[in-house]
């Protein structure tokens, strides 16, 4: 199912290399590893805010309504799955200029995968504190940026100096759809905690 997690985490090089012999699809990576991942924080965020309830810091607890909370922890989910095709296509539209541009359909699979950290740091939704989800985006984030500056080198099959710069590119344009897509969820989560 999503054989290539630990390897991103623990070995980037060797797994960026054989993600890259695979030749996969992209019906493939979202079935094998993005479907799956992408509702590792939409299911944890239902779990922690109809369990244990938002918390800001204070006594007080805001808890949703599992209705509420499953409506939108869906509209979460299809966010994050378009975020994903999304940054696929930058990927695509900034490599247009080099030689080996790969397909958009293999700029999406990468886009999945470099996601992995971002959606392995929902885990933390399950215990709700506001200031603890945003340090483990700020993580995911992070290891999400280290594997793009791992990656793209290997999979534009550019040098090093060039890649730096491609990959600054795509994280600067991917953190603006970051703020987008939670932007999009603070409105979804914010209106549920009005009337959940």
């Amino acid at each position: 199912m999503i054989n290539h997690v630990w390897g991103l985490l623990a070995h980037p090089d060797r797994e960026w290399k054989q993600i890259d012999n695979e030749r996969e699809s992209v019906s493939h990576a979202y079935a094998h590893h993005i479907l799956w991942l992408a509702a590792i924080p939409a299911v944890c965020a239902f779990i922690g805010t109809t369990q244990l309830g938002w918390s800001f810091g204070g006594n007080h607890l805001l808890r949703l309504s599992p209705w509420t909370a499953f409506t939108i922890g869906v509209m979460s989910y299809a966010l994050m799955l378009g975020a994903v095709y999304v940054m696929g296509s930058v990927i695509h539209w900034l490599a247009r200029r080099y030689p080996d541009r790969p397909s958009k359909e293999r700029c999406v699979v990468f886009a999945g995968y470099i996601a992995t950290p971002m959606f392995l740091s929902g885990l933390v939704a399950l215990y709700p504190l506001v200031w603890l989800c945003a340090l483990a985006g700020i993580a995911g984030l992070c290891y999400t940026a280290y594997l793009l500056y791992v990656g793209i080198p290997n999979f534009l099959n550019i040098d090093r100096r060039e890649g730096f710069i491609m990959s600054g590119s795509t994280l600067a344009i991917g953190v603006l759809v970051l703020e987008l897509l939670m932007a999009m969820t603070v409105l979804l989560w914010g209106y549920g905690l009005q009337f959940g």
